[in-house]
C-alpha cells in the first residue's frame, strides 16, 4: 500500500522561501535595480507630456521647446524599452537559477531517503512531483515570478509619483485594491487545499495508469480489463473533479479583478477632473496622473492573472519541499560490525497493519555459508531478502549483521556488507561503461576490469556490440531485453564484491539453461562470501549449504539439502513436485 510523501505547511514554504531568496540576495538586487530603471523610465513620457500641456495651455510653449520634449518623450520611451528587457532577461535568468537548485535539491534529497521510505511513497506520486510539480514551480518561475515581480514594482512607483502630484489621486488609484480584496481572500483560502488535491488525484491516475500498462499481459491474461478500466476511470473522475474545483476558482478571481481593476481609471477622471474646475492642480497634472493610472492597470490585473499561478506553483512547490521532512539515512558514529554474521530474532513485518507477513522469524546465517531460501508464493520469502538487506525494517525484532542493526548502517557500508539482488534491473541512459562503472571500486574502472565482470555473468554479447563498451544503452540507445538488463545488474554485483548477495529471483528473466551456467559462474565469483538466494528453482536449494524452509511467515525447517529430503516434510513436498514425482 503507498504511503504518500508529506507536503510542507503554509510556515515551511514561507520559511524556504526566505531562506532560498536570502542566498540570491545580489540576484534580486540586480532584478529590483533594473525593474526600477524600466518603471522609472516609464515615469518620464506621461510627465513630459503633462509639461507640454500645461505650456501649451499658458501659452509658454514654443515649437523647439514642444520638439524638445517630445524628443525626451521617444527617448524615455526607447530608455524603458531597453531596461525593460535586460529586467526581464535578469529576471528569467534568476527564475531560471533557482529551478535549477530546487530541482538539484529535490532530487539529492530523494536519493538520500532510505529505499523503504521512497518504494513505499508509490511511483505516481514521486513520479508526479519529479515531473508535473518540478515542471509547475518552472513554469512559474519562468513566467508568473518575472511578471509578479516586475508589476509589483510597476503599480509601487506609480502610486507613489500619482500620490506625489495629488495625494487625494493616489488614493483614487488604490480604489480598487479593498474592492479586490474579499475575492482575493476567498480566493486564498481555498486555492492551497484545491491545488494539493489536485496533484494527489493526479499522482494517483499517473500511478494506476502506470501499474496498468506494466501488467498489461496479466490484465488480459486474467480477463480482468473491465477491473481496470473501472479503477482508471474512477482515478479519472477524481481528477476531473479537483480540477473543476481549480476552475471554478478563477471563474470568480478573475472576472472580479479585471471589473475592479477599471474603475479607479473613471473614478480619478472624475475627482481630478473636479479638481481641475476648481484649480486644484493643472491639466497637465491631470493628465500626467491619468496616464499613470491606465498604466497601473495592466500590472493590477496581469498580478491577479499570474496570482492563479504562482498558487498552483506554491502547492507544487510545498509538495517538492515536502521531502525535506523526511529523514536521510544515517548511522550512529562508530557503528561498525564486528563480522558477517547475520541474525534475525523475532521479526514481526507487516505491510499493511494488522496482517503481518512474517511471524516470529528467528535465523543465524554464518559468514562464507550459501543459504537458500525456499517456500509457497506468498510465504514472506522476498519479505526476509528485503530486511536482511536493509531496504525494510521489522515491525519488531531484530535484523543484525555483526551485532548492529542492519537499519543502522550507513549507506556506504551496507552496500559494503550487502547487496540486494531482485527481478527489477534497471538500465540507466548512458553508455554500458557507464552502467558498470557506477559499481567499481574506486577509480577501478578500467575495461578489463569491466569486461571481467561481464565474463562473469556470461554477458558474452557485451563484446559484440558495435561501440563495445562505449555503446549506448538505455532509453535512446542499444535496446537491452530483460535477460541482458539482468545480467548487466549481476555484473554490477560482481563489481561492488559485497561481503554479503541477497539473490531473490536475480536470474529468472534468463532461460534455464543460461541461468544455471550463470548460477555457476557467480558461484565461483562469489566463493567465500555469503549468498542468500531466495530460490523459486530448487536446484539452487541443492546446491546450498543450508535451506530454509518458509511457511505461512515462519521458518518451519531448516537444515541440508539431503537432510531435510529424508525428513520428508515440506521441503521434501516441494523437491517432489518440483521434479514431477508426486
Amino acid at each position: 500500500m503507498s504511503e504518500r510523501l508529506p507536503v510542507a505547511d503554509r510556515a515551511q514554504v514561507r520559511r524556504d522561501t526566505v531562506q532560498l531568496l536570502g542566498t540570491e540576495r545580489r540576484r534580486v538586487t540586480r532584478v529590483v535595480l533594473l525593474t526600477c530603471l524600466a518603471t522609472g523610465a516609464g515615469l518620464v513620457g506621461p510627465y513630459l507630456l503633462g509639461r507640454i500641456i500645461n505650456m501649451v495651455e499658458d501659452g509658454t510653449a514654443t515649437l523647439g521647446t514642444v520638439d524638445l520634449l517630445a524628443a525626451g518623450v521617444v527617448a524615455a520611451a526607447c530608455v524603458q524599452l531597453l531596461m525593460t528587457r535586460y529586467a526581464r532577461r535578469a529576471v528569467y535568468r534568476f527564475g531560471e537559477h533557482l529551478l535549477r537548485r530546487l530541482r538539484e535539491d529535490f532530487v539529492g534529497r530523494v536519493l538520500s531517503l532510505p529505499t523503504r521510505v521512497v518504494e513505499r511513497s508509490g511511483t505516481g506520486d514521486l513520479t508526479t512531483r519529479a515531473s508535473a510539480d518540478v515542471g509547475t514551480v518552472g513554469t512559474s518561475l519562468r513566467g508568473a515570478l518575472p511578471e509578479i515581480s516586475m508589476a509589483l514594482l510597476q503599480a509601487l512607483v506609480l502610486v507613489v509619483a500619482i500620490t506625489w502630484f495629488h495625494p487625494l489621486l493616489g488614493l483614487c488609484a488604490l480604489l480598487g485594491l479593498p474592492l479586490m480584496w474579499p475575492a482575493a481572500h476567498w480566493y486564498l483560502k481555498r486555492s492551497r487545499q484545491t491545488y494539493l488535491a489536485e496533484g494527489a488525484a493526479l499522482s494517483t491516475a499517473l500511478e494506476s495508469g502506470t501499474a496498468t500498462a506494466e501488467g498489461g499481459r496479466t490484465v488480459e491474461g486474467l480477463g480482468i480489463q473491465e477491473d481496470r478500466r473501472g479503477v482508471t476511470d474512477r482515478d479519472v473522475g477524481v481528477l476531473y473533479r479537483a480540477r473543476r474545483g481549480s476552475l471554478r476558482l478563477r471563474t470568480v478571481l478573475f472576472p472580479v479583478a479585471e471589473s475592479v481593476f477599471v474603475l479607479p481609471v473613471s473614478v480619478t477622471l472624475l475627482v481630478g477632473g473636479m479638481l481641475y474646475m476648481d484649480g486644484g492642480i493643472s491639466l497637465g497634472v491631470l493628465v500626467t496622473c491619468l496616464l499613470y493610472v491606465q498604466q497601473l492597470i495592466d500590472p493590477m490585473i496581469g498580478i491577479t492573472q499570474r496570482l492563479e499561478e504562482l498558487q498552483r506553483a506554491g502547492a507544487s512547490f510545498a509538495r517538492l519541499r515536502g521531502v525535506q521532512q523526511l529523514p536521510e539515512e544515517s548511522a550512529e558514529p562508530g557503528r561498525v560490525p564486528a563480522d558477517d554474521r547475520i541474525e534475525l530474532s523475532g521479526v514481526r513485518y507487516a505491510y499493511v497493519p494488522g496482517h503481518d507477513v512474517l511471524r516470529g522469524v528467528d535465523l543465524e546465517v554464518r559468514p562464507g555459508e550459501r543459504l537458500a531460501v525456499v517456500g509457497p508464493s506468498g510465504a514472506g520469502k522476498t519479505t526476509i531478502g528485503r530486511l536482511l538487506s536493509g531496504a525494510d525494517v521489522p515491525g519488531s525484532g531484530r535484523v543484525l549483521l555483526g551485532g548492529v542493526p542492519v537499519a543502522e548502517l550507513s549507506p556506504e557500508v551496507l552496500r559494503e556488507r550487502i547487496v540486494l539482488v531482485n527481478q527489477e534491473h534497471h538500465v540507466f541512459t548512458g553508455t554500458l561503461r557507464e552502467n558498470l562503472a557506477i559499481a567499481a571500486p574506486g577509480d577501478d574502472g578500467s575495461d578489463e576490469t569491466l569486461l571481467r565482470a561481464l565474463d562473469a555473468v556470461d554477458a558474452d554479447w557485451a563484446r559484440e556490440l558495435p561501440e563495445g563498451l562505449d555503446t549506448r544503452v538505455g532509453s535512446g540507445g542499444q535496446a537491452l531485453d530483460p535477460a541482458r538488463a539482468q545480467q548487466v545488474a549481476l555484473a554490477r554485483v560482481v563489481l561492488l564484491d559485497p561481503h554479503t548477495v541477497v539473490l531473490d529471483e536475480a536470474t529468472s528473466l534468463l532461460d534455464p539453461r543460461t541461468a544455471r551456467h550463470t548460477e555457476r559462474s557467480l558461484a565461483a565469483v562469489l566463493e567465500g562470501r555469503t549468498v542468500i538466494a531466495i530460490a523459486h528453482r530448487l536446484h539452487t536449494a541443492h546446491d546450498a549449504d543450508r535451506v530454509a524452509v518458509v511457511e505461512d511467515g515462519r521458518i518451519t525447517e531448516l537444515g541440508p539439502h539431503e537432510e531435510l529430503i529424508s525428513a520428508g516434510g515440506a521441503y521434501a513436498a516441494l523437491w517432489s513436485s518440483w521434479h514431477g514425482t508426486d
